[in-house]
């Protein structure tokens, strides 16, 4: 309870509603002692004014000095003094008007009573309704900024330069706005990729897919002709591989993003991990006559999802087989260090152009210089998010006309 009251006290207003309210205590309490002793001086001149007139009807009576003296210095009451008191008039129901001295008085202590209580009072309200301003306005202010958020702006913030609670709520609030703001923009982003993503798709079907409509016509108007239709069947095994190769490499990059896979790290030799990377391709670059060349410390272990690194490897060997002429030489270099392990994927081909760079790792990027070559552009964009997902790092290096070099690399 003490802590959470030092806390509060800390705000600015409570800091100062706090020290309006001690010295107006102060200064109340002063007040006070200065009224009592007002008061009891005036009673005392009453006391003293009463006793005054009494001695002097005595001694004009003729009562002597000594009768008087012991009359005003006695403390105890008798019946016939109080019977006296009575015939005359002077009973405890008797209105305060009629007597002389205790009405002065009463009229003395209303005006003192009013003379203080009043400003004291004044200023009690004005320093309430001066905290109670602020306050509202705070309040104000936060209701317009929340207000703004309310309308999808998160430009506002409220105020939370102060200590204290009203502040640190301020401040969680600012906090969840911020993370709403993250939410709607990564909600836009999805939108646009999506969309994005969609036409793309939309995009690269539409090629195979008028293939293989006019393939289809094709093999209709020639049924008699059966190396037409071996020919165009062929065509059409193509174009379905091509849409079912987009389809796959779209379905993991989307699992890929929507953090759905879970890499299942073991130690892994790169000999092994380099064959299954290449054991589907071998063939391909074979009839492309191309040359792949394993080369480097193929005996080293590392640390990675075996299927998962395979299949990114496997996409930069298929795009250097992509980008390379008749005879061109692909070689994948294993080098192990205390820090990492590196694979690189270097091919003799035509090599990418300065300004396709910083694109060649984008989805469905395709450079005008490769239009017509295989891919759909996915390749490179699922073995950086591979690589990356497991704390690693692909990046490119290329000579035009005369070699690229995409380099892997995973932490030991």
């Amino acid at each position: 309870m003490i802590a959470a009251f030092a806390q509060d006290i800390q705000d600015r207003n409570n800091k100062l509603y706090l020290s309006f309210f001690l010295l107006f205590s102060f200064l109340l309490f002063l007040t006070s002692m200065f009224l009592t002793a007002s008061l009891t001086k005036s009673a005392k001149s009453m006391l003293l004014s009463h006793d005054e007139s009494v001695v002097s009807s005595l001694l004009s009576q003729g009562v002597s000095e000594q009768v008087i003296a012991t009359a005003l210095t006695e403390n105890k009451g008798t019946e016939e003094g109080a019977s006296l008191l009575t015939k005359v008039g002077f009973t405890q129901v008797q209105e305060t008007e009629f007597l002389l001295p205790l009405s002065r008085f009463q009229k003395h202590a209303r005006s003192l009573i009013i003379l203080f209580t009043l400003p004291l009072s004044i200023l009690l309200l004005g320093g309430a309704c001066f905290f109670l301003h602020q306050r509202e306005r705070l309040y104000e202010q936060a209701c317009a900024v929340m207000e703004s958020y309310r309308r999808g702006d998160y430009s506002p913030h409220l105020p939370q330069t102060r200590e204290g609670g009203i502040y640190r709520m301020f401040s969680a609030v600012d906090d969840l706005a911020t993370m709403l703001q993250a939410q709607k923009e990564t909600a836009q982003n999805s939108k646009r990729f999506l969309k994005d993503t969609i036409s793309h798709i939309s995009h690269q079907l539409k090629t195979p897919l008028s293939a293989l409509s006019l393939y289809q016509e094709i093999m209709e108007n020639e049924p008699d002709r059966p190396a037409v239709i071996e020919e165009f069947a062929a065509k059409t095994g193509l174009a379905l591989k091509r849409m079912e190769d987009l389809l796959l490499a779209l379905l993991k990059i989307t699992r890929l993003d929507a953090g759905s896979i879970t890499f299942e790290k073991e130690n892994c030799r790169l000999q092994e991990l380099v064959s299954h990377a290449i054991s589907e391709l071998t063939t391909r670059a074979e009839v492309e006559r191309k040359k792949l060349l394993v080369e480097g410390d193929t005996d080293a272990s590392m640390i990675c999802d075996p299927a998962w690194t395979a299949e990114a490897l496997s996409n930069l060997v298929k795009n250097a087989l992509d980008h390379t002429h008749t005879e061109d030489v692909i070689r994948i270099i294993c080098d192990a260090s205390p820090a990492a392990i590196k694979i690189s994927v270097t091919d003799s081909g035509d090599g990418i152009a300065p300004e396709d760079i910083p694109h060649i790792f984008k989805r469905f990027y395709r450079s005008s210089k490769s239009q017509d070559t295989q891919g759909a552009g996915l390749g490179l964009p699922l073995a950086k998010s591979i690589i990356e997902g497991q704390d690693g790092l692909l990046s490119v290096h290329s000579v035009p006309h005369a070699e690229t070099t995409f380099t892997l690399l995973l932490p030991i």
